[in-house]
């Protein structure tokens, strides 16, 4: 990925952030039909776009027609995170989602994943049933609308704000400002 690669070259140290997309899709997840019904928003060309984009990173991606709600995962990354996890967490959750179509708005779900990057399953569950991250995923939300960023993915950098799926030279003109 792009961003990997920024940090290997460049060594820049990224801080992921949670945004508010879809937060109005349910813990059971949404046909994305009637997710984007009437929106004028052509799901077809969407994910043409996407499949293009990955298969340029070399990233898997499949084919879906269902979404979930990403708010718990949000939280139950800065735990990962206080773990050493982090990044192998988001990365487990990408693959469950992207990969093989798990609803990552599910306790259950999120758990087991947890679990497949050496945390503790039980734990990442009851930090999700007690919502001790819930300030931290509100206060990004907050700050993400106070910056105007509508859409994934979003960079900050130096004051400095790119929004979407962009090459690698513009990652590095933002580094360079």
């Amino acid at each position: 990925m792009r961003t990997d690669r920024l940090q290997q070259e460049h060594k820049v140290h990224m801080v992921w952030r949670g945004f508010p997309l879809h937060p109005e899709v349910p813990e059971g997840g949404m046909e994305l039909a009637e997710l984007f019904a009437g929106s004028g928003y052509n799901l077809a060309a969407g994910h043409a776009r996407l499949q293009q984009i990955a298969a340029l990173e070399g990233v898997e991606l499949t084919s879906r027609s269902r979404t979930s709600n990403s708010r718990r995962a949000q939280e139950l990354s800065y735990w990962a995170e206080a773990q050493g996890r982090g990044d192998a967490f988001r990365r487990a959750v990408y693959r469950a989602f992207f990969v093989a179509g798990r609803n990552i708005g599910r306790i259950e779900e999120l758990a087991a994943i947890a679990a497949t990057v050496g945390l503790d399953g039980a734990a990442a569950a009851t930090v999700l049933e007690s919502g001790s991250q819930a300030v931290a995923v509100d206060a990004d939300w907050q700050r993400a609308h106070e910056l105007g960023i509508r859409g994934v993915p979003a960079y900050l950098c130096n004051g400095r704000l790119m929004t979407g799926f962009r090459g690698y030279e513009d990652y590095l003109r933002l580094l360079k400002g």
